[in-house]
C-alpha cells in the first residue's frame, strides 16, 4: 500500500461565532443528525463528535459551540471547553457565514487560531452559500484570506451539499495515516441520554423569545423500556430554567406549548431510537444555575 493509498483516521473540530452553520455542516456530513441546529445562539453546549465512515479515512468531527464573550459561569466553561478541544485535533476548520460581513467575532477567534496554527492546520471555510449570489462567496473568500494564513480555503453550503465532499476530501488530507477508531456504522460516541436531552432542549428552543435560550437546560432522569412491552420506551425528562417568568413561558397557557415540545421531540427521539416513545417532560426551576457551579455540576457543565 503506498502512502496515498494508506487509510488515514483523525479528528477535526469547526469553530466560529455562534450561529455560523457548524452543526448543520456536521450533521451533512456525518450524514444522520448528530447535533442540534437552532437559529438561536448558543445551541451546541457540548463538544460532540460525529464519525464519518469513508473506504480510505474515518474522519471524526467534534462541533463545538460557538465561541463568545462570556456573560456567565457557563459561558466561560462552554469558551474552555473548545480551546481544550483545540489542542486535542488533527485540523481546525473556522466557519465564517456567507451572508454576513467577516466582523470583530471571527478576527477574534482567528487571532487565538493563530497560537495554534503552528502545530494544528485551520482550514477556512466560507458557510451557507446557498443564501448569496456566486460573486458574493468569492468576496467573502477574499475577505477571509485576509484574516489569517489558513492550510486551505472552500465555501460549502450544507442545506444543498455544496462542496461538502470536497470539504471531506480537504479535512482528511489533513489527518495522520491510521487504522480506524470507531467500529463500522458508529455515527457518534454520545451516550443515547445526552443526544434525547439535545433534542428535547432543541424543540424548546424553537419560538421562544431571545433570553430564554441560554436558560433552558435538559436532562434525562430515566429511559427504560415499558414493562410487558418491546415495542415503547419510556422516557422521563426535567427542562430546567432559571425564573418562574420562563416556566411560563415554557409551559405556555393550558400547557399548550410543552405539549408541543413533547410532540415535536418525541418524533426526533423515535427516529434516533428506532422505537416508540411515551415521554414525560416536566419544568423545574433551578434559580440563576448558568452562575452556580454547584449545580451547572449537576447539569453536566
Amino acid at each position: 500500500m503506498t502512502s496515498e493509498d494508506a487509510h488515514r483516521s483523525g479528528f477535526a473540530c469547526f469553530v466560529g461565532r455562534p450561529n455560523a452553520g457548524k452543526s448543520t455542516l456536521t450533521n451533512r456530513l456525518v450524514g444522520t443528525k448528530v447535533a442540534i441546529t437552532s437559529s438561536k445562539p448558543q445551541t451546541t453546549r457540548h463538544a460532540i463528535r460525529g464519525i464519518v465512515h469513508r473506504p480510505d479515512a474515518q474522519l471524526i468531527i467534534v462541533d463545538t459551540p460557538g465561541l463568545h464573550r462570556p456573560r456567565t459561569l457557563l459561558g466561560r466553561r462552554l469558551n474552555d471547553l473548545v480551546y481544550e478541544t483545540w489542542s486535542e485535533v488533527d485540523v481546525v476548520g473556522l466557519c465564517v457565514p456567507a451572508d454576513e460581513k467577516v466582523g470583530p467575532g471571527d478576527r477574534f477567534i482567528a487571532e487565538q487560531l493563530k497560537k495554534v496554527a503552528r502545530r494544528t492546520p485551520v482550514v477556512g471555510i466560507v458557510t451557507k452559500t446557498d443564501l448569496v449570489p456566486k460573486q458574493q462567496v468569492a468576496e467573502q473568500l477574499l475577505a477571509l484570506q485576509d484574516v489569517m494564513d489558513f492550510a486551505e480555503l472552500i465555501p460549502v453550503s450544507a442545506k444543498d451539499s455544496f462542496q461538502v465532499d470536497e470539504l471531506s476530501d480537504v479535512l482528511v488530507s489533513q489527518m495522520p495515516e491510521g487504522p480506524q477508531l470507531y467500529p463500522d456504522g458508529e455515527l457518534t460516541d454520545e451516550p443515547e441520554s445526552t443526544l434525547i436531552a439535545e433534542l428535547i432542549r432543541e424543540a424548546a428552543l424553537e419560538g421562544v423569545r431571545d433570553e430564554l435560550p441560554h436558560s433552558l437546560a435538559v436532562t434525562v432522569e430515566e429511559m427504560n423500556p415499558r414493562e410487558g412491552r418491546d415495542d415503547l420506551i419510556d422516557v422521563h425528562a426535567l427542562i430546567y430554567v432559571e425564573r418562574s417568568s420562563q416556566k411560563a413561558i415554557v409551559i405556555g397557557r393550558g400547557g399548550e406549548r410543552l405539549r408541543e415540545v413533547g410532540s415535536q421531540a418525541r418524533r426526533q427521539i423515535q427516529a434516533l431510537l428506532g422505537s416508540k416513545i411515551y415521554l414525560d417532560l416536566h419544568v423545574k426551576i433551578a434559580k440563576d444555575w448558568q452562575r452556580d457551579p454547584k449545580q451547572l455540576r449537576k447539569l453536566g457543565f
